[in-house]
């Protein structure tokens, strides 16, 4: 099968500025600091705080993740398993186990204190608006729309309980969060869109409004 590579990259797709992209989202650093230090406000018994999480902590964080992907476990903690049959040193080599899951309980990327008041223009987003937005500046930045696109939907498996989290008991993946998405028929994604609730319609219209 002829492998199908997306024919209108331009000078912004070079892998180094891709990977330059992510750096601005490193920003993150700073509200799991803030993050953290208001849960141990919170606690009735003090505790060791944890040591604040860097610039390389994050990049770690993320690149981390990132591998994950490529090798897929049954829990979080088997990647730092040490049974030999399972073992792979590159995780712990790489990040400790208790160091990883800290960063990824506290990531955050708002201010809990910017918290919008719940009116007719509430978002329900508001926590992660701004990691949405970076992600479809940085899709139409990298690479430009052909003509042959779709709107398609993905249901991002979770469990934890959000008031727009759907039920769709055709999807293999049953409980999560839809998420529609602009691709071209390369399957790269120009925007996305979280349905959080409202006329489904309306976030397929947005993506069409807004690459139109």
């Amino acid at each position: 099968m002829k492998k199908i590579e997306a024919p209108h990259t331009n000078k912004n797709s070079s892998p180094l500025s891709v990977l330059m992209f992510f750096s601005e989202l490193f920003h993150l650093v700073e509200q799991p600091n803030v993050y953290s230090q208001q849960h141990l406000d919170t606690q009735a018994r003090p505790s060791r705080p944890m040591p604040d999480i860097t610039l390389p902590d994050m990049m770690t964080f993320v690149a981390l993740t990132l591998q994950m992907g490529h090798a897929l476990t049954d829990t979080l903690h088997d990647y730092w398993l040490r049974l030999r049959q399972l073992h792979n040193p590159f995780y712990g080599e790489t990040m400790t186990r208790d160091r990883f899951l800290q960063i990824l309980h506290f990531l955050h990327s708002a201010y809990n204190s910017q918290r919008p008041d719940e009116g007719e223009e509430y978002d329900r987003l508001w926590k992660l608006r701004t990691v949405f937005d970076k992600l479809n500046e940085a899709y139409a930045k990298f690479c430009n729309p052909s003509e042959h696109l779709a709107v398609d939907e993905i249901n991002v498996k979770f469990k934890d309980r959000v008031i727009f989290r759907q039920c769709i008991p055709k999807k293999r993946k049953c409980f999560g969060i839809k998420i529609y998405k602009l691709c071209d028929e390369s399957g790269y994604i120009y925007d996305l869109r979280v349905y959080l609730g409202r006329d489904s319609h309306s976030a397929t219209d947005d993506c069409k409004t807004r690459n139109s």
